[in-house]
């Protein structure tokens, strides 16, 4: 039992870092954020609070919105609510990902960084422990809709990108790949890995604690 859930826990650690990572290059690609990254920074804007700070608000504010439609909340939900953004300040704060100024460099590294959040992506989500916000939205919409996995993540970055917009995020041609590259890869990732995201049964915080420690009704 033990063994199981750490190696569930280690694979959900490191998907966050992954999508961190991700994130994290996007920003310093410097050739426009991602669709969330642009709803992330237009909030920190607004607010003063910093990238990660705003991203983990976000994070709180999906998670009621999923919880309404009957998605799952568990350990993986909440780790990723706060850890994504912890992590994505301790990288950037290191200062190790340098800010891009060739645009042909930006592209790479941005491409490079929306492959990493699909990669993160699969391993948190088949932790088990329950889909992060952003990726319990397309989830849900995927559940609900029934529309292929990566076309219910454009949508959804679509809609962020939008909002970032007018919170004053910035866009740039980044923005513009994001938007339909960052769904093409988690389609073509998820059907390389053979993974189907609608099939994992994700335990609840209750179902963690029970199976953990034991506990049955």
């Amino acid at each position: 039992m033990m063994k199981e859930f750490t190696i569930r826990i280690t694979r959900l650690i490191a998907g966050l870092f992954l999508f961190a990572l991700g994130v994290s290059l996007s920003v310093q690609a410097n050739v426009g954020y991602a669709p969330w990254d642009i709803f992330h920074a237009g909030l920190a804007h607004r607010t003063g609070f910093s990238f990660g700070v705003a991203a983990i608000i976000t994070g709180v504010v999906i998670v009621g919105i999923v919880a309404f439609f009957g998605e799952k909340i568990g350990l993986g939900t909440l780790f990723n609510m706060v850890l994504i953004g912890a992590f994505i300040d301790i990288i950037l704060d290191t200062g190790i990902i340098p800010v891009l100024t060739n645009t042909i460099a930006g592209i790479i590294m941005l491409i490079t960084g929306l492959w990493a959040i699909s990669i993160g992506s699969y391993f948190y989500i088949k932790s088990g422990f329950g889909a992060g916000p952003r990726d319990s939205l397309m989830v849900l919409l995927n559940r609900k809709t029934k529309l292929p996995v990566g076309l219910c993540r454009s949508s959804v970055e679509l809609a962020a990108t939008i909002a970032g917009w007018a919170l004053g995020g910035m866009i740039g041609i980044g923005k513009v790949i994001s938007v339909f590259a960052l769904g093409f890869f988690v389609q073509i990732t998820f059907a390389v890995l053979k993974f189907d995201a609608t099939a994992i049964k994700h335990e609840t915080l209750r179902q963690t604690y029970e199976a953990f420690f034991g506990k049955k009704n």
